[in-house]
C-alpha cells in the first residue's frame, strides 16, 4: 500500500531533476556535475548571419549559485560553465567536441609523446590590458598542484599526467619542478609523466586555464569572490555577480576573436523551482527553461521543445566508513531495490535513460570494432526487489542487526527534493531500513562530500575529457573524487595498467576499462547507478549558435546569437 500511494503522489506532484548533484566533475560532483542543463541549436557557422535588428542579449537561468570562479578551486559544472565562458585555455571546445584554438595556435608532440610544445598567439590580452603569456599557464598549473592552495582538482587532473605533479602536490618537491615551462612569452613546453592519449582534450578543461599572477596575488584572499576581483581573457567578462540571485556577462571587446562573438550580454538568474522558470519563459523574461515531468506532456508538441541526451551519470554514493554500508551485500541490496525505469519514465519523463553501469551510452567506442562501450559491457545491475530483500537479510545477519538507519544527503531545490523523496521510498522497501533525507544547498553538499560527511548521497558526474578513464579513475584508492572509502588493489591495478603500460595500446586498454567497470559496479557495488541525464527544455527560436558540449562547460556561448526576435 505504501508503494502504491507513493506512485499516485509522484504522478501528481513530483518534479524531475535536471541539476547535477555532482561533481562532478561532482563533482557533483563535483567533477563535473552541473545544475541546470540546457540545449539549443548548434550552428556556430551561422553566427555571421545574426540579424542587425535583434538585440544581442541572452537571458537564461541556472538552478544553483556559482560556488567559485577560481579555476584552481572549481570542482563542479556550474563553475566550469562560467569559467569556460570568460576564459580561454590553450584550446577550447568547438563543434563536435573537437578542440579549437584558444590561446594556443597549434602544438607539436615529441616522438615519445612525452613533450608537448604549444605556440601561443601574441594578440590575446587580459581584461586589464596585460598580455596573456606562457607564464600565465605555468603559474596557474603550479598553483593548482601547490598543496598550499588546497585544490581538489589540481592533483586529480594533473597527478600522473604532468611530470612531477604527484610529488609536488604531496609537498615532496617544489612547484618549480612541475613539468611545465615558459620557453619564452609565447612558447609553452609541457612534460608528461607518460603518454596521455586524451591530453589535447584535457587542455580544454577548466583546471588548466591560465591565471594572471600579478592580479591574483594583488587580490589575495579576495580573488575570484566578486566580479571586480576577476580577470577574463575569453569571449565574455563577468560585470555583475549578485550572489544567490544571478550574474551578468558582457562581450569582451578586447578578446582576440571578438569579431566572431555576436552576443553583447548574457544575463543569468538563479531559479530553483521549475514552475517559476516556465512562467518566466512564458512571459518572455528568459530565453530557455528546463522542464520537469509535469510540464513535458504540456510542451512536448511545441516547436520550442528540445531534448538532449548527455553523457552525465547520476548515482547514489555509499560511504563505506559507515558500518552498514561497509557490507557488500547491503550495498548490492541498495543497488537492486531502486526502480530506475520508474525514475526515467514517471519522474523525469525527459528522455533520460536508466543507468546500468558507470560509463554512459554513446560516449566512447571500441577502437577497433566501433561498438559502444555500454553495449559491450552490458547491464551490470537490474532491479529485483525480491533478490534485494534476500541480500539485505544476509547483510543484517552478517552485521548482527534487525533494523538500520541511514542518512541521505540531497539537494535543496524543488526538483532535487522530490527526486530524493522517491529514492527514500524505494530504499525503505528494504525491511527494517529507515532513510533520513537531509536537503542542503549545492555548495554545502560539495563540502560535505569532500569531508565524507554523509551515509548515502545523490551524486552526479560529467566527463572531464572524452575517455573511459574520466569516469573510472574516480574510484581508485584515495582518489580525490572517490570519497566513498572504497579501496581495491585489483581495481587500482586495472586502472593503473590502462594508463601506463597500455597507454598506447588502445584495444587492450579498452578491455581493462570493461573489466574495471564490472568490478566497480557488479562485484564490489561501490555506487548504485540511477540514470543517464537528458534535458527536456524550451528554447526561444531566435536563439541560435549554442554548442552543446559532452565535457567541461555544458554549453559554449561564444558563437551564440539572437536572430529574428
Amino acid at each position: 500500500m505504501k508503494k502504491t500511494n507513493w506512485y499516485l503522489l509522484v504522478l501528481a506532484l513530483v518534479l524531475s531533476l535536471f541539476l547535477a548533484a555532482c561533481s562532478g566533475g561532482d563533482d557533483s560532483e563535483t567533477g563535473s556535475e552541473g545544475e541546470g542543463t540546457d540545449t539549443t541549436e548548434t550552428d556556430s557557422e551561422g553566427s555571421d548571419e545574426a540579424s542587425g535588428d535583434s538585440e544581442q542579449v541572452l537571458n537564461i537561468m541556472d538552478s544553483a549559485e556559482i560556488p567559485t570562479m577560481d579555476a584552481s578551486l572549481a570542482t563542479d559544472a556550474v563553475a566550469f560553465q562560467w569559467l569556460g565562458s570568460t576564459t580561454d585555455g590553450l584550446y577550447r571546445l568547438g563543434e563536435g567536441a573537437e578542440p579549437e584554438p584558444g590561446i594556443a595556435t597549434d602544438h607539436e608532440v615529441s616522438e615519445d609523446a612525452l613533450t608537448w610544445t604549444f605556440n601561443l598567439r601574441e594578440d590575446a590580452v587580459w581584461s586589464n590590458g596585460d598580455p596573456v603569456t606562457a607564464n600565465d599557464f605555468v603559474y596557474a598549473w603550479q598553483r593548482a598542484v601547490n598543496p598550499d592552495t588546497g585544490s581538489e582538482y589540481g592533483p586529480y587532473m594533473m597527478n600522473g599526467v604532468i611530470l612531477n605533479a604527484e610529488a609536488v602536490s604531496a609537498g615532496d618537491m617544489p612547484v618549480e619542478e612541475l613539468g611545465v615551462t615558459a620557453v619564452d612569452d609565447y612558447t609553452l613546453e609541457v612534460q608528461l609523466e607518460k603518454p596521455i592519449p586524451y591530453f589535447e582534450s584535457l587542455t580544454t578543461f577548466g583546471t588548466f586555464l591560465p591565471l594572471n599572477q600579478a592580479f591574483v596575488e594583488e587580490q589575495g584572499d579576495q580573488y575570484a569572490l566578486e566580479a571586480e576581483t576577476l580577470l577574463s581573457n575569453g569571449p565574455f567578462v563577468m560585470t555583475e555577480w549578485n550572489h544567490g540571485e544571478g550574474w551578468t556577462l558582457e562581450k569582451n571587446q578586447d578578446y582576440w576573436d571578438a569579431e566572431n562573438v555576436q552576443l553583447e550580454e548574457i544575463n543569468v538568474r538563479v531559479v530553483k523551482e521549475t514552475a517559476t522558470g516556465v512562467n518566466l519563459y512564458e512571459t518572455g523574461e528568459v530565453d530557455r527553461a528546463g522542464l520537469s515531468a509535469e510540464f513535458v506532456d504540456q510542451y512536448s508538441s511545441s516547436d520550442e521543445y528540445r531534448i538532449e541526451e548527455e553523457p552525465v551519470l547520476f548515482y547514489v554514493k555509499m560511504n563505506q566508513e559507515n558500518e552498514i554500508l561497509s557490507n557488500v551485500n547491503a550495498r548490492k541490496a541498495i543497488q537492486m531495490v531502486i526502480d530506475r525505469q520508474g525514475i526515467v519514465d514517471v519522474i523525469l519523463n525527459n528522455g533520460s535513460l536508466p543507468s546500468v553501469g558507470h560509463i554512459p551510452a554513446n560516449f566512447v567506442s571500441h577502437p577497433d570494432s566501433g561498438e559502444d562501450f555500454r553495449e559491450l559491457s552490458g547491464d551490470l545491475i537490474e532491479t529485483n526487489v525480491e533478490e534485494a530483500q534476500q541480500l539485505w537479510s544476509t547483510a543484517k545477519e552478517e552485521l548482527g542487526i534487525e533494523e538500520a538507519e541511514l542518512g541521505y544527503l540531497g539537494g535543496d531545490s524543488e526538483v532535487a527534493q522530490n527526486m530524493d523523496a522517491y529514492i527514500k521510498d524505494q530504499l525503505e522497501q528494504l525491511e527494517g531500513l529507515t532513510v533520513n533525507v537531509e536537503s542542503v544547498p549545492f555548495q554545502v553538499r560539495l563540502d560535505r562530500d569532500t569531508a565524507m560527511d554523509y551515509d548515502l548521497q545523490n551524486s552526479g558526474w560529467g566527463p572531464d575529457y572524452i575517455d573511459p578513464n574520466t569516469f573510472l579513475n574516480m574510484f581508485v584508492t584515495d582518489g580525490a573524487n572517490n570519497k566513498t572509502g572504497y579501496a581495491s588493489e585489483e581495481y587500482d591495478s586495472l586502472i593503473a595498467e590502462a594508463n601506463n603500460e597500455l597507454a598506447l595500446e588502445p584495444v587492450e586498454r579498452f578491455e581493462n576499462f570493461l573489466e574495471a567497470e564490472q568490478l566497480l559496479i557488479q562485484d564490489d557495488a561501490v555506487i548504485a547507478p540511477l540514470y543517464q541525464r537528458a534535458s527536456a527544455q524550451l528554447w526561444k527560436p531566435y536563439v541560435q549558435g549554442v554548442i552543446v558540449n559532452p565535457m567541461g562547460p555544458d554549453y559554449t556561448y561564444k558563437y551564440a546569437y539572437i536572430e529574428g526576435k
